[in-house]
């Protein structure tokens, strides 16, 4: 079966619009089955039934939420562990954990510096006010001195006055006593500097740019004396100190914090700094300690085993369910341990898990023909074996879904629209024997996860043209099921008593499986691409790189077709990207197509460069159309040895199809030696099976003819063109190519576009100019 992209395109046999969906089942799965993929139909039936539905093979009669049809006793003593319940004890014993604090030096070391660095600030604007005392104390107080520089103008022109009153203030006295001691120019000094220093205050306390603290506090800062300031710095790193030594946990409630560095400040500064002491304080600390994860998960490994276990127990001749009773969750377990259940095979099940496999391939095949996707035998197998994968994973206990490489795999191979609809098909089937089984043995969170991880992988991963590309997804991949996870945790969690950071491990563990198995998909699918004969859009471009070596020596043994092959890319990927085709096929398929020539360069004439024509010598039509058709041969034979994917090699023989050799075929009618046979000088086909090697016959059909204009209207060059691709039309090559009447008028608009942008006029130099320039050029 011929390879074909991924691209939805209008094909002929689709079901009509009036065709029903019972008419389109017998029209295209009845003719699939009868066919011979029938095989293959019944081969991914069974497996996915058996590997899907392995939880039906042995389960109970007698399940959860049956009715007992007799009364049934139990014929021994018997005491069994309740598993499902005990760890459920477990989970919440662990989850009300407290987790376990230490002291991050780190963060402890940073407060500490930002303290220092504001009580250096604090000092700094003290200096800059003043605040430090302007004469000794032998002369005046140091409660003299900050009242004398705090004090209102108003108190200050009182205080100048009140020294010749009968009854002075200790501020008035001690001035009094110091002006007697000082002489008058002296005194006067004293007066100016006083005044000086008032100055400095004031514009300190009322200037914005020096508001590192409130109003209220910045006053009080200023106020203090130089020996109470440093009493309040003192007392503030003492009560700083026990309390990160102590710790800070973090999410301390800021009114607990207050009342603790209230508690702490007690007795430590003066009455009057308490409150700059206070904010200082509060606005510094922060929380120093960070969760001991080790301690932690140890606790909670020892609060789990310390939790007793849930025991069942039941004594000999004691009922354990009566007739008709609905069997609950601890009887069944103890029927189970009797075996009393009555396991064997759930064919009812069974049956229904088949029913919905052959339906959802049904649906598959649906949206496979809607793409107009061709599967060939082995594309078939690789999606079985993919969707086996992830039920089989579940069937052994592994609960980190595979979707994510499953939805990155498909999506790369066949195209987001099938991955999606594979991922979205098995996701369904696995809820139905999840559901059909006795317990669910996957977090409902678990297993959302992984779906979530495959739909963002199928849908963006086919869209992709880079590895680099295809990381960042993975990562995103990861980043997304983390999220999930842990929103769904938080959701479905019962106890209330869960906080977020206790599952903040299992939602990075199933972020990271995420990673993983994009990390597993990049790794094996260079080996399914081999192994399957795929194609994806990395690597066909790897495969366009012209560093490659079947190019490099295309280039260099025959380098005349070398350069037809890049026109012809250069005109087929201008149309394959106007009709929505697989662009990247579509180059690196024409970049290939002529590799045969290889074989003889010299037999066609693009090689020859002016040397005398090889078939003019031959002077055999016969031999002549021979050569020219071996070049589709042996091309598929370099192909075939290089290793090159079947969509590559599709492009040798089908970009010919069965193509008249028409030259050759016109020179053996002349020669009129016998009845000439057109068979002898057409190509062995097969003719075009897909859109993108349609264009290319077109494009290679359309680029010698284009080449050799000069100085032709586009209007001349379309006519041109149309009349080429018309008679690709009338000569049948085009009729499995998909390609409508529409498209090709849209083809040939596209050609000559191509055609103009790379014969555009270019400026003439005048003689002159060029040679005098290029002259004096030279001569530099």
């Amino acid at each position: 079966m011929k390879h074909s992209s991924s691209i939805t395109h209008p094909v002929s046999h689709h079901r009509g619009k009036g065709d029903s969906f019972s008419q389109w089942v017998e029209k295209h799965i009845f003719s699939a089955l009868t066919s011979g993929s029938w095989l293959i139909f019944l081969l991914a039936v069974l497996t996915l039934t058996g590997v899907a539905g392995n939880r039906l093979y042995n389960q109970p009669q007698l399940g959860i939420g049956t009715r007992s049809p007799q009364t049934i006793v139990a014929p021994s003593d018997l005491e069994i562990k309740d598993e499902l319940k005990t760890a459920q004890k477990q989970e919440a014993a662990r989850s009300r954990l407290t987790p376990v604090l230490k002291i991050d030096d780190s963060q402890t070391q940073e407060i500490v510096n930002t303290l220092q660095e504001r009580l250096n600030t604090l000092s700094t604007l003290r200096r800059q006010a003043a605040a430090d005392l302007f004469v000794s104390t032998a002369q005046l107080s140091e409660s003299v001195q900050v009242h004398l520089r705090t004090c209102s103008p108003q108190q200050w022109e009182t205080i100048r006055e009140g020294s010749k009153n009968s009854q002075p203030s200790q501020v008035e006295s001690e001035l009094n006593q110091l002006s007697q001691r000082l002489s008058e120019s002296e005194f006067s000094q004293l007066i100016t500097t006083i005044e000086q220093v008032r100055q400095q205050y004031f514009y300190s306390l009322h200037h914005r740019e020096t508001e590192v603290i409130n109003f209220q506090g910045k006053k009080i800062l200023l106020q203090l004396s130089p020996s109470t300031w440093e009493n309040t710095r003192k007392g503030i790193e003492n009560t700083a100190e026990p309390m990160l030594t102590q710790g800070i946990s973090p999410g301390l409630p800021t009114f607990l914090l207050s009342r603790a560095i209230d508690l702490q400040l007690q007795g430590k500064v003066p009455p009057m700094s308490l409150p700059l002491a206070k904010e200082i304080l509060e606005e510094t600390l922060a929380p120093n300690l960070v969760e001991d994860t080790p301690q932690t998960q140890r606790r909670a490994a020892e609060a789990a085993e310390a939790v007793s276990p849930v025991m069942l127990t039941v004594e000999a001749g004691e009922v354990i369910v009566n007739a008709g009773e609905v069997i609950r969750r601890e009887e069944f377990l103890l029927l189970d341990a009797f075996d009393l259940s009555q396991r064997g095979v759930n064919w009812i099940g069974l049956g229904g898990c088949g029913l919905l496999v052959t339906i959802s391939i049904v649906l598959f095949w649906r949206v496979k023909q809607v793409v107009d996707r061709k599967l060939r035998r082995r594309d078939q197998l690789l999606l079985i074996l993919l969707s086996v994968s992830s039920p089989l994973l579940l069937m052994l206990g592994v609960e980190y879904s595979c979707f994510p490489a499953v939805g990155l795999l498909v999506s790369s191979f066949y195209g987001p629209t099938l991955a999606l609809t594979q991922v979205s098909l098995v996701t369904g089937l696995e809820i139905y024997t999840l559901l059909s089984g006795l317990e669910i043995s996957i977090a409902p969170e678990a297993f959302v996860t992984g779906t979530v991880g495959g739909l963002l992988a199928a849908a963006v991963a086919g869209r992709l043209r880079s590895r680099e590309e295809l990381a960042l997804l993975g990562g995103a991949i990861g980043l997304i099921q983390g999220a999930v996870y842990l929103l769904l945790s938080l959701i479905l969690n019962t106890t209330g008593e869960t906080i977020w950071y206790a599952m903040l491990p299992d939602a990075v563990i199933y972020g990271l499986s995420g990673l993983v198995w994009s990390i597993i998909a990049f790794g094996v699918s260079p080996y399914l691409e081999r192994f399957f004969d795929l194609v994806t859009p990395i690597r066909l471009a790897e495969l366009a790189n012209p560093n490659r070596p079947l190019l490099q020596r295309l280039a260099i043994e025959a380098p005349g077709t070398f350069q037809h092959t890049l026109f012809v890319s250069s005109l087929a990927e201008a149309a394959a990207r106007e009709l929505n085709c697989n662009v990247e096929l579509v180059r690196a398929g024409t970049l290939y197509h002529d590799i045969g020539k290889m074989h003889d360069p010299l037999g066609f004439i693009e090689n020859q460069m002016g040397c005398k024509n090889k078939h003019d010598e031959i002077n055999d039509p016969y031999e002549s159309a021979r050569i020219i058709k071996k070049h589709v041969s042996e091309g598929l034979v370099m192909a075939k040895r290089c290793g090159l994917p079947k969509a590559i090699q599709d492009f040798i023989p089908e970009h010919q199809g069965t193509l008249l050799i028409s030259y050759f075929y016109f020179q053996a009618q002349k020669e009129g030696k016998g009845v000439v046979s057109e068979m002898d000088f057409r190509y062995d086909g097969p003719i075009p099976q897909s859109r993108e090697t349609g264009i290319v016959m077109l494009a290679d059909g359309c680029e010698a003819a284009l080449r050799s204009l000069n100085d032709v209207s586009p209007e001349k060059a379309l006519v041109m063109v149309n009349k080429i691709i018309r008679s690709r039309w009338q000569d049948q090559q085009l009729k499995d190519a998909n390609l409508t009447r529409t498209e090709l008028k849209k083809i040939a608009q596209v050609f000559v576009r191509v055609w103009q942008q790379s014969n555009h006029k270019r400026i003439a130099y005048p003689k002159a100019a060029l040679d005098a320039k290029y002259a004096s050029s030279l001569k530099k």
